[in-house]
């Protein structure tokens, strides 16, 4: 309960979280419209107008001394509602253009043209720009002057520009009503917006907290919902997949300690009771103790060999033991295989048939390889019909690599359990203490070769026996197709 409080608590600062993230946006961009439409509008007018009127100064300086500049500073006064005045370098008019009727700041009574010239001539940058209140307008007014230059940068006359400074305070005035009632219906529409919005957006994460804690709980059915974001509806993918692996990981360590388990109590059962027979009945008969101390020896081996199997499985899936690669002839490898099986051949009457094919150099782990070709015999010693106790063994070359076969001639396997036959332990559903070996040796066999990156698999018919087989893809040349004889 305190958990599921906790969960709540931690859902709702998340939401709240995220609504004010929107509300702060919302915030920002209201005051930015505050700013640009009301605060600084009449700023923002009078620096257009200003770079508005130095275009125009730039069109008439550049047709200036040209013919029908006349034309185009009657055009350029018409369409801007602009006063034009031209002096030349001495100071006296060239041209003028007057729109409000002698009126203007440049053309009236109570012109000031002389006076500007004055600032203009007296500019380091050879431009002014003055804000002037006209008294016979009752308006702003802005004066804009120009030097003129002629290509060698003499003097060629001054060029005065007097445009109107529309009032914007009944504009801003307007502005700051309808910005008001604006600014108070998005905040409200802000705030149910952002409210709901931090709540849909918050919900499929709070529901894969939950579900993650019952997954950390060990319940591995608990499922994951999207919420309909690519992100989270990956999440939540990624989350299922991840249960079904955990599933299948606890499922295995399960199997695997009562697999371990299993082949750990028959020796060490063993074991002792013979230990105390040697104590109790045949510590002074010489045939009998060298019998049972014979097989101490042989379950201590197969602890052994038990304990090593897991350490070198353990050690390659978690890929602390890497791959040494070398150059080596395949085909002597598998030969030098068979030689050592000679003896169990001889000793224990099976029949291993090595067919070689043309010498053939790889690239791979050449121990890992033996290892591979090994425990694929010891499989088939231990399946193979008790009848005749053959085994076979191919080395077949082909355009793709070379394809190494082990053929048995048991009882086969279902086609439901092929898949199977490569898990750990599998063979401990039918178990046999007649059957040599940790039940590790194919799983093994599985890591080494996806370490290589090697196909491999098993073709199988009951009654028919089994044919183990993978392909060595790393050739150093191309191999001479097709196969000898035995």
């Amino acid at each position: 309960m305190h958990d599921l409080h906790h969960l709540r608590d931690r859902n709702l600062r998340l939401s709240t979280k995220i609504w004010l993230f929107f509300m702060l946006f919302v915030c920002i961009v209201f005051l930015l419209m505050w700013l640009f439409q009301v605060i600084f509008l009449e700023w923002f007018y009078e620096s257009m107008k200003i770079r508005d009127t130095a275009k125009v100064a730039l069109h008439l300086v550049e047709y200036y001394e040209k013919d029908g500049f006349e034309d185009k500073a009657n055009e350029i006064a018409l369409q801007n509602e602009m006063c034009i005045e031209l002096l030349d370098k001495d100071g006296k008019e060239v041209y003028y253009d007057c729109m409000y009727n002698g009126k203007c700041l440049l053309h009236g009574v109570n012109s000031g043209t002389f006076f500007y010239l004055i600032d203009l001539q007296n500019s380091q940058s050879g431009i002014i720009c003055r804000r002037v209140f006209n008294e016979s307008l009752q308006s702003e007014m802005l004066v804009y002057g120009c030097t003129i230059y002629r290509q060698d940068k003499t003097v060629a006359g001054y060029l005065l520009l007097n445009s109107p400074l529309v009032p914007v305070e009944s504009t801003v005035s307007i502005l700051k009503r309808q910005t008001m009632i604006i600014t108070v219906l998005l905040v409200f529409f802000g705030f149910l917006l952002s409210f709901f919005t931090a709540n849909h957006i918050a919900t499929p994460i709070i529901n894969i907290t939950a579900s993650a804690k019952r997954l950390a709980h060990g319940d591995y059915q608990t499922p994951f919902e999207g919420g309909g974001y690519a992100e989270v509806d990956d999440l939540a993918e990624t989350l299922n997949y991840t249960a079904q692996e955990l599933s299948k990981t606890d499922e295995m360590q399960r199997d695997l300690i009562a697999n371990v388990s299993h082949d750990l109590r028959t020796p060490l059962t063993m074991m002792k009771a013979y230990a105390e027979m040697i104590r109790d009945l045949s510590g002074d008969n010489p045939v009998k103790r060298e019998q049972h101390l014979n097989i101490i020896i042989e379950e201590t081996d197969r602890l052994s060999l038990l304990v090593n199997d897991m350490l070198d499985l353990s050690r390659l899936e978690s890929g602390t033991q890497k791959l040494n690669y070398s150059t080596f002839d395949i085909s002597q490898c598998m030969a030098e295989i068979a030689h050592r099986y000679e003896g169990v051949s001889e000793h224990m009457g099976y029949h291993i048939h090595f067919t070689p094919a043309p010498p053939c150099l790889v690239h791979c782990d050449e121990s890992k390889i033996d290892r591979v070709i090994g425990n694929l015999i010891n499989n088939a010693i231990n399946y193979t019909s008790k009848e005749d106790k053959q085994v076979f063994v191919t080395q077949i070359n082909t355009p793709n690599g070379v394809r190494i076969e082990v053929r048995d001639t048991g009882d086969g396997i279902e086609e439901d359990k092929i898949k199977l036959i490569f898990d750990k332990y599998y063979r401990s559903e039918n178990h046999k203490r007649e059957v040599v070996g940790t039940g590790l040796g194919l799983t093994i066999v599985k890591t080494i070769l996806k370490m290589h990156g090697y196909d491999y698999g098993v073709n199988s018919k009951l009654g028919e026996g089994s044919t183990f087989w993978f392909v060595i893809r790393d050739v150093v040349h191309e191999p001479e197709q097709g196969n000898g004889k035995e």
